[in-house]
């Protein structure tokens, strides 16, 4: 075989590689062509007069290509004597470049979502177990001075269809017949109703490209991490660099036709001053000053009037915000019924322990109602969900007080939880902790801060290492996060939470060191005579009586809640719950000394507010007598139906409904008569099996209703007098309409 010579095979590679780069050259040639092509349309079209800047997305293995393409523009536009065009051309340029890294971070940190507790335990990608909250346009931005907790019984049983729903995806967008743009929104909706989840779910949805690709930039900034930076002096820009690196190269001149959307979340824990009547007037992004008159000038529209703005509050703190500077007005409603379904079905991986937990949220109404929180969702899951899911059986909690005690005992002993689904009825309690939480959630609700610094902490006594104690042995109860500023952020899971912890925490100083509170230990130099368990039980009655006393005196409804906590606490099955923590410290005698002095105080009080919660009240402390009350009330003819607003008779309904008395026969001639108080009581006619609603003076609006009823699959009604009222012959058309429905179940009509 002839040997080739080595000079041969050299020759040949070098012919052989020559044509390859010559092909590889050629090709190379015709991409970069394209690419420099399709650049130059891309920065043509961001130089035309009726460019939208609606930007493009970048690839990531494009961007140092894109880069060049822009400096080699650049250059030649330059060379060319064409300066200000090649700025523009930069500018958008720098948008495009700044709005891409902006999104990718944000996707990255609003991806994830922790439910109850942020980073204490696993996450979950939202778009696993988001579920959409209810959410309604209108209202005045007046705010409502009831507890919040309340004010969602309330709307659980407002009728369909008086307000307008809103996705939150289109909180910027018009309605039909509207036609001012919007630039200002302020959404309300109480703790935990899912405010922020929706604020995350609308940049989410955002930055993956998939809503509002008209908005070129948002910045979500929270409250309580501004808070930490109230002492600094700094411009809107050295703000926006602070939180957003990613825009560092970008200058928002005054004359853009770029849209930006500010997200200021969580009003309610802003402790800037924000005057805005006396603050001066800001223009300039680049001009130093405090904090609150940067956002004051924000909120005006006096800086980067183009900007969008959503800020989200608690409905106390919604009226901070001047009624000129909003454009809309929109409130979280939390879940409606379908989706609680949803919510646990998604929450709960094991369907058959979710379809348990579903049928017992549904059998109790009063748990059925607070479902309508988000959080208060979350808290039963995890209860119901280690009850009904473990195999030592435990007792079902029925209501409000006994679910919040069950959270506390599964969220605070150690040894049971490290077993995943394994029901120990006799938690270790730890009980420095839980006082130290306590002494926290009182001094702090008395405050009325949900959101708390380490100069709270050091106020209240609690040494901050402590409190990272707490938090470690707490972790589903208290918090501690680290804000992207420096410093730290304590909180309670939720609003409930703190005053259920601030209620036990005045019984267990009543009981354990006879220290009142509330009435500061002057009551309790008047029982020194009694025996020990004597003056203990007394001691209760005047903390319960003040107590009462105290969330009277606050219109804001603080203490209503704790109230209602602290008198449900006294019953004997919640306190066998709280055995090694809590001895028990009320009898019977004291509970109806207590009761009797709410009824008092039912006939003396003028404000309806007031008492509608001292009827929730009587219902904590199980009394049997609440629907007569509520009846006594309405029908002493001290109040007419026109004086109750929707929310206070919505609220009456709840009492009626959670009392879980027997409500078969529905009587109105008990209420008021008329067709006013008949369309609000409706949830409560639905529950019954005979409604006597003769003589009442109703008419033909009556009978819409009622028809609406009859026509209902769930309608128990089977027994109807509507004798001695003028319906007229549309009434009786209505009527007619419902009981020709394949549902109605009605037996005797009269």
């Amino acid at each position: 075989m002839e040997e080739c010579k080595p000079d041969a095979v050299s020759d040949q590679f070098t012919q052989s590689q020559h044509g390859d780069l010559k092909h590889i050259f050629q090709v190379l040639e015709e991409k970069i062509i394209t690419f420099v092509k399709n650049e130059l349309k891309r920065f043509k079209r961001m130089l035309s007069p009726d460019y939208q800047e609606n930007f493009e997305g970048k690839e990531e293995d494009e961007s140092e290509a894109r880069e060049a393409a822009l400096k080699m523009a650049l250059h030649f536009l330059r060379n060319m004597e064409l300066k200000d065009l090649a700025d523009k051309l930069q500018e958008n340029e720098l948008e495009v470049v700044s709005q891409t890294e902006l999104k990718r971070n944000l996707k990255i940190k609003y991806q994830s979502v922790f439910e109850g507790i942020p980073k204490q335990g696993g996450s979950a990608l939202l778009e696993k177990i988001y579920t959409e909250v209810y959410i309604t346009e209108g209202g005045s931005g007046k705010v409502n001075e009831e507890h919040e907790v309340r004010q969602i019984e309330s709307r659980s049983k407002r009728p369909a269809g008086q307000e307008t729903s809103i996705r939150c995806s289109d909180i910027f967008k018009l309605l039909p017949g509207q036609d001012k743009p919007i630039r200002s929104v302020v959404t309300k909706g109480v703790a935990g109703i899912g405010k922020t989840v929706s604020v995350q779910k609308f940049i989410l949805d955002w930055a993956e490209g998939k809503e509002n690709q008209d908005i070129h930039f948002i910045f979500p900034l929270l409250f309580r991490e501004l808070n930490l930076m109230r002492e600094k002096q700094l411009s809107l820009l050295d703000l926006l660099l602070h939180f957003f690196t990613e825009i560092k190269q970008f200058t928002f001149p005054s004359q853009g036709n770029y849209k930006a959307l500010f997200i200021f979340d969580g009003l309610d824990e802003c402790r800037l001053q924000l005057d805005f009547q006396n603050n001066e007037s800001l223009t300039d992004v680049k001009e130093v000053t405090s904090l609150d008159i940067l956002l004051t000038n924000v909120i005006k529209g006096n800086l980067l009037p183009s900007a969008l703005l959503w800020i989200t509050s608690r409905p106390a703190a919604a009226n901070q915000i001047p009624p000129e500077c909003v454009d809309r007005v929109t409130e979280v409603q939390g879940f409606n019924d379908p989706q609680k379904e949803e919510y646990f079905r998604k929450r709960i991986s094991d369907q058959n322990l979710a379809s348990k937990v579903i049928s017992h949220i549904k059998l109790s109404r009063s748990l059925h109602i607070m479902c309508h929180i988000p959080v208060f969702c979350w808290i039963a899951a995890t209860v119901l969900g280690l009850i009904l899911g473990s195999s030592g059986g435990g007792q079902i909690p029925k209501t409000l007080t006994e679910m919040y005690t069950y959270f506390l005992i599964f969220q605070t002993k150690q040894k049971s939880l490290k077993f995943e689904n394994v029901y120990d009825p006799d938690p270790q309690w730890n009980q420095k902790v839980i006082l130290g939480l306590g002494k926290l959630a009182y001094e702090q609700l008395e405050k009325g801060n949900l959101i708390f610094y380490e100069e709270d902490l050091k106020e209240s006594g609690i040494d901050v290492r402590e409190a990272a104690v707490c938090s470690g042995i707490c972790s589903q109860i208290f918090r501690e996060e680290s804000g992207l500023y420096q410093g730290k952020v304590f909180c309670f899971v939720h609003l409930s939470v703190q005053e259920y912890l601030a209620a036990l925490y005045a019984l267990l100083m009543i009981i354990m060191k006879r220290k009142d509170l509330i009435s500061h230990k002057q009551a309790l130099r008047k029982v020194s005579k009694f025996p020990k368990m004597r003056s203990v039980h007394k001691s209760m009655i005047i903390l319960q009586k003040s107590a009462v006393d105290k969330a009277l005196e606050h219109e804001d409804g603080r203490f209503d809640l704790f109230l209602r906590f602290l008198l449900g606490l006294s019953l004997e099955s919640n306190q066998t719950l709280l055995h090694g923590l809590l001895q028990r410290g009320q009898n019977k005698k004291g509970n109806e000394e207590t009761i009797s002095y709410i009824k008092e105080k039912i006939r003396e009080v003028p404000s309806s507010e007031r008492v509608i919660n001292l009827f929730h009240c009587l219902h904590e402390l199980n009394d049997h007598s609440l629907v007569e009350e509520v009846q006594r009330f309405l029908s002493a003819g001290t109040l007419s139906g026109a004086e109750l607003s929707p929310a206070q008779w919505s609220a009456l309904v709840f009492v009626l409904l959670t009392s879980e008395q027997n409500l078969d026969v529905f009587d109105l001639k008990k209420y008021i008569r008329s067709d006013e108080a008949f369309l609000r009581v409706q949830p409560v006619v639905e529950e019954s099996q005979k409604a006597q609603l003769n003589s009442c003076g109703l008419t033909e609006r009556s009978c819409t209703a009622l028809a609406c009823i009859l026509s209902k699959p769930s309608s128990k009604l089977k027994n109807v007098d509507l004798s001695d009222n003028s319906l007229g012959d549309i009434g009786v058309q209505e009527l007619c309409s419902g009981l020709e429905n394949p549902n109605c179940a009605l037996e005797i009509l009269r």
